[in-house]
Order: structure tokens, then C-alpha cells, then sequence
């Protein structure tokens, strides 16, 4: 059973509003319990051990853990995390979790380049734009890929070499007296870093590192329908990783700006619209404004000030599917300043109900 249909917090053992530390020690301890090396063979324990491996990346993780909890795991999946595939790329990821208790022969083999980090930042929308969608561009400034190597840290782009000091394993290891002697101590090789390879001769536009700092712009496709707090994900645009590692995501929080022409009611809108008396009290017909342009309004004979006239269909949409909403246009009735004698006189005809 994966952890996608299993609550991530039951899977752990722990309760919603576990502390991170809580949240921390039940994984170790699951971790250890179902280790494969601890298992051989047993492919029931290697499922529970990377079901825990996946609730524990989602609830150690402040804004995954937000989004899990607003919108169940497939909201952290629309941010782009998938589980994990295998056992050796939860050694990769949480290796530093455990210190020297996932080293030798747990994850014996060298890190790899190391991915970038995840950025993440907000931008504010009009309704018009959350209707009918947009474009935006941002300009970031920071860390980026070089351009000179293409981020191998490597003059021209040269493969590394495996590293003298570890053999390229990028672990060096002892035996350890923790739990029995069952585990052996490692730590990732400090000649490679742990990625088990070594450049040479260094890229001289970014000393080896494979990125440098510039400014890069960033265009963003908003899609028709997004919603207040909505995560749109940019694969690849976060911060560039170490020399020949991905570069991570960059996740867009949106925001619903307010527009003083429209009251918004989840995905209803109020509108004031201001009627001449003549046609509240005849009827007839007016323009309105919606998200989508004006449109005319038929205005029933008899209308009174503060009734709403509701408009199907003209609220905001969801791309994540629903009804639309409509636009209530509440009429204010406006009355002439002045008014000659002919027109008082068929004022004061009128019946006062």
C-alpha cells in the first residue's frame, strides 16, 4: 500500500499537530525498523520502508506539510513530488538525516551531483487575469547556471574523473559499535563532497562550482481558472545544483488581488450598479461590467434600490473543474437633484408602495 492512500500522519504514528522533532524520531524509528538491510528480501518491508520515507519528505517540509493538510496528497503532488522510486534515492535524499547511520552498506556508492534547491515566491493577480488567464515575467536575481561549463564545473565541459581519495564511492567508512555493531560509521568522502568524482581542471568563469550569479528573467503561463493560494510549479527554474546536478523548481504561490469594482464571495462577485429611477421604475436596459467585459442588463419594471440581479455564469471559474460562479449586480437606484414642475407633479401621482 503506497502512502498516497494511506494518511501520511498515520503512517508515522504521530498526530497532526506533531511537533518536527516528533515528526523526525518516528521516521528514524521506522526507518530502522524496516531497513531492507535489516530485511532482505522482504518486499513488504521495503514498501513500509519508503511509505515512511514519503510521509516523512511531505510533513518535515513546512509548505508541503500546508498544502497536505489543505489538500491531501494530491496537492503535494501538483507541487511535483512523486514519491520515491527506489530505496537508493531515499538513501540519496535523507542520508544526512541519519548522520553516519545510512553510510557504508546501506548506501554504499557515491551521492551523484547534488540537485539544487527549490525556490519558491507569490504574485498577485487581477480577477480579469484569474478568468481568462495570463503571462507574467519575473526577473530573478541569484545563482544560475554558467553558462561558459552549462553547470558541469568542468573547463569546456569536461567529464570529471573518479575521486583518488574514496575510489569513487564517495563514502570513506569504519566499522561502528552503534546498535550492535550491526551498522557501519560513514561519511561522505570531504575530498568529493560524496558525489565520488573530482574535476580537474575547474571552469574558470565559475571556479568549479557550475553556476555564478546573474539575473535571468523567468515567464510564467497563468492558466484560466487558478484560484487564491493555487502553487504553480516551474520545473527547473529553481536554484541551479552543484556541478552536473539538476537544478531544482521554482513553486509560485498566487494571490487574488482586490478590485474595487467586485466583491468576491468564493467564486460569486457583487457588483453596486447604479440605475436612473426612470428605468428602475419602467424597466429597461443597461451595461454591466464583468471579468469577461460588459454585457447588457435587462432591468425589470419596478425594481427596487439594494435588489440583486444575478448574472449565470459570469463569477469566476475553477481549472480544477465545479460550477462557475455568477455576478450579483446590486441595484442603486440614483434620483434627479432637480426636477421641473410637470415632472413633481408625476412624482407625487405615483402611489407610495
Amino acid at each position: 500500500m503506497s502512502a498516497a492512500e494511506r494518511d501520511y500522519y498515520d503512517v508515522l504514528g504521530v498526530p497532526r499537530a506533531a511537533s518536527a522533532e516528533e515528526i523526525k524520531r518516528a521516521y528514524r524509528r521506522l526507518a530502522l525498523k524496516y531497513h531492507p538491510d535489516k530485511n532482505p528480501g522482504n518486499k513488504e518491508a521495503e514498501a513500509r520502508f519508503k511509505e515512511a520515507a514519503e510521509a516523512y519528505e511531505v510533513l518535515s517540509d513546512p509548505e508541503k506539510r500546508k498544502v497536505y493538510d489543505a489538500q491531501g496528497a494530491a496537492g503535494v503532488r501538483g507541487m511535483g513530488f512523486q514519491g520515491f522510486s527506489s530505496t537508493d534515492e531515499i538513501f540519496s535524499h535523507f542520508g544526512d538525516l541519519f548522520g553516519d547511520l545510512f553510510g557504508g552498506p546501506f548506501g554504499a556508492g557515491p551521492q551523484g551531483p547534488v540537485r539544487g534547491e527549490d525556490k519558491q515566491l507569490a504574485v498577485e493577480i487581477g480577477i480579469g487575469e484569474a478568468v481568462r488567464g495570463s503571462e507574467r515575467t519575473f526577473r530573478l536575481d541569484g545563482p544560475a547556471e554558467c553558462a561558459s561549463c552549462h553547470g558541469s564545473g568542468s573547463a569546456g565541459g569536461a567529464p570529471p574523473v573518479r575521486c583518488p581519495a574514496c575510489g569513487g564511492t564517495g563514502r570513506v567508512s569504519r566499522p561502528g559499535r552503534e546498535f550492535g555493531g550491526f551498522f557501519r560509521v560513514a561519511k561522505p568522502c570531504p575530498t568529493c563532497g560524496g558525489t565520488g568524482a573530482h574535476i580537474e581542471n575547474p571552469c574558470s568563469a565559475c571556479g568549479g562550482s557550475g553556476s555564478v550569479v546573474r539575473s535571468r528573467t523567468v515567464t510564467l503561463k497563468i492558466p484560466a481558472g487558478v484560484e487564491e493560494g493555487d502553487i504553480l510549479r516551474l520545473a527547473g527554474q529553481g536554484e541551479p545544483g552543484g556541478p552536473g546536478g539538476e537544478p531544482g523548481d521554482l513553486y509560485v504561490v498566487v494571490h487574488l488581488a482586490q478590485d474595487p469594482r467586485f466583491d468576491r464571495r468564493g467564486r460569486d462577485l457583487w457588483t453596486d450598479l447604479r440605475v436612473p429611477f426612470r428605468v428602475a421604475a419602467l424597466g429597461g436596459k443597461t451595461s454591466v461590467e464583468t471579468p469577461r467585459g460588459t454585457v447588457d442588463l435587462t432591468i425589470p419594471k419596478g425594481t427596487s434600490s439594494g435588489q440583486a440581479l444575478r448574472l449565470r455564469g459570469q463569477g469566476l471559474a475553477s481549472r480544477k473543474g465545479g460550477p462557475v460562479g455568477d455576478l450579483y449586480a446590486r441595484i442603486l437606484v440614483t434620483v434627479p437633484q432637480s426636477l421641473s414642475k410637470e415632472q413633481e407633479e408625476a412624482v407625487r401621482s405615483l402611489p407610495e408602495a
